[in-house]
């Protein structure tokens, strides 16, 4: 068994019982342990809802102490609370889940101590060549064999995510909440409802939250539109406030209004860029910094301008946003993909603590979410659009001559193309995995965006 196609650049990822088992599973704790220096320390290890998590997070802590760590099996975790595990304990560890892939999926995040991300440049390729070692050839025992033991950190995980936004104080809300069978059916009861700390203010109406990694429903990947059109119904239907869709493992959020349109992740990321200026600013901070992906709306550098913090631009990826966030001392940032990161949580992206954000930023005035999110999308966007090219970097290449005395040019992350007007910019980035060419494109008016989009498609598709 090749190990190589499952391991990406921020994670594992592929096929149950093809590219990813429980073998292969314990040969990477045994190696997790070994390349990150484990062996007589305590880590972490949970899944999610697909029906394969449970085997194979046990081998993986099976693994890891075979090679000498204290192993805590955390059960049924979403990613951020695998984050908090890892921060709180500041303990490595990792959970098995293919987020938003579909059910015959699984995979595995990883993070170190502290909640720090492990990828390809940080370890993650060390432990797939020592793990394909193992896994050939047999892992040895260590001189002294570690634990293993169960801990519940669901508990601890809601009354941080309290602790950082207060909902007790807004007004009455009703919002819809679409699990898609995954995590956030554990997670948003936990920290939402009355499980573990008094009711606040919400009254939820649950869609799908029965736990179920086959997705009987639709797919749990809220970016996709047609996966939001139940919740869109459904808030409606019910006349609430707004909702919210969570992938499967629940560490990203999609927000829609009452009316049913989807927010932009820009715009959520700005009206949260704002709340935790404001708060980092009765802090004493004199220009809270705030993280943002080259590909975020420019709304978002902006209206963190205007509240006076200081924007700064990261390539696409949480592990160069989390490495950002650490360099900066960033109070928050966040991704076109709904991926949201908080310093006050361990710098690592968190989807519930988003929600609550915009819970609390809704509850706290009067009006409707659409006229609330108004200011944060003057601006029209494409959404990224995807082509299969031959000759990927060739193709860039064209469409950068084309270009060059059209805009200023950026090649921060791919090829972006910036209108020295400020009536559009577009961003053209090559896939990692595929050869696929992915366009970003923004600008001032519908008619002008529209222009620009068919105009770059037309050269990277003929």
């Amino acid at each position: 068994m090749d190990l190589s196609p499952s391991f990406k650049a921020y994670d594992v990822r592929g096929l149950v019982g093809i590219s990813i088992t429980a073998q292969s599973a314990e040969a990477v704790g045994a190696a997790f342990v070994d390349v990150l220096g484990l062996s007589g320390q305590t880590i972490a290890c949970g899944g999610d809802m697909r029906p394969s998590s449970p085997e194979f997070s046990h081998a993986f802590a099976t693994g890891a102490a075979r090679r000498g760590a204290s192993v805590v099996e955390l059960g049924l975790i979403s990613t951020d609370e695998l984050y908090y595990a890892c921060g709180f304990l500041d303990i490595a560890g990792a959970i098995f889940t293919a987020s938003h892939n579909p059910a015959e999926y699984n995979g595995i995040k990883m993070a170190k101590a502290g909640a720090v991300p492990v990828s390809s440049e940080t370890g993650l390729d060390a432990i797939r060549d020592l793990a394909q070692q193992y896994l050939d050839n047999g892992i040895p025992a260590a001189a002294v064999e570690g634990t293993i033991s169960q801990q519940d950190v669901l508990s601890g995980y809601a009354e941080k995510l309290r602790s950082l936004v207060s909902l007790d104080g807004i007004r009455p809300l009703k919002v819809v909440v679409d699990a898609g069978n995954g995590m956030a059916g554990l997670t948003v009861p936990a920290v939402l409802g009355d499980q573990f700390h008094p009711a606040l203010p919400l009254t939820v109406v649950p869609l799908y939250f029965e736990l179920d990694g086959t997705f009987p429903n639709h797919p749990a990947n809220p970016l996709e539109p047609e996966n939001l059109r139940d919740l869109q119904a459904a808030v409606v239907a019910h006349n609430a406030d707004l909702g919210l869709a969570f992938d499967g493992d629940a560490d990203r959020c999609f927000v829609v209004d009452e009316t049913g349109r989807p927010l932009t992740p820009s715009a959520i990321t700005a009206l949260i860029a704002v709340r935790e200026i404001r708060r980092a600013q009765a802090g004493g901070e004199a220009e809270p910094v705030i993280i943002h992906n080259l590909i975020t709306s420019r709304t978002v550098p902006e209206i963190v301008a205007e509240a006076g913090g200081r924007p700064v631009r990261t390539r696409v990826g949480h592990s160069f946003i989390k490495a950002r966030m650490a360099e900066e001392g960033a109070v928050f940032g966040g991704e076109h993909s709904a991926h949201y990161y908080f310093r006050d949580f361990y710098n690592a992206d968190t989807g519930m603590l988003a929600a609550m954000h915009v819970l609390a930023a809704l509850g706290e005035q009067q009006g409707p979410l659409s006229e609330l999110a108004r200011e944060f999308e003057p601006y029209t966007a494409s959404g990224e659009i995807n082509s299969s090219v031959e000759g990927v970097a060739a193709t860039v290449a064209q469409v950068k001559a084309n270009y060059e005395n059209a805009g200023v040019i950026d090649e921060l992350d791919g090829l972006s193309v910036i209108d020295e007007a400020g009536n559009w910019w577009f961003n053209l980035r090559p896939s990692n995995t595929e050869e696929l060419l992915r366009l970003n494109v923004e600008a001032s008016d519908a008619a002008t965006m529209q222009q620009v989009r068919d105009a770059v498609l037309e050269q990277i598709r003929r």
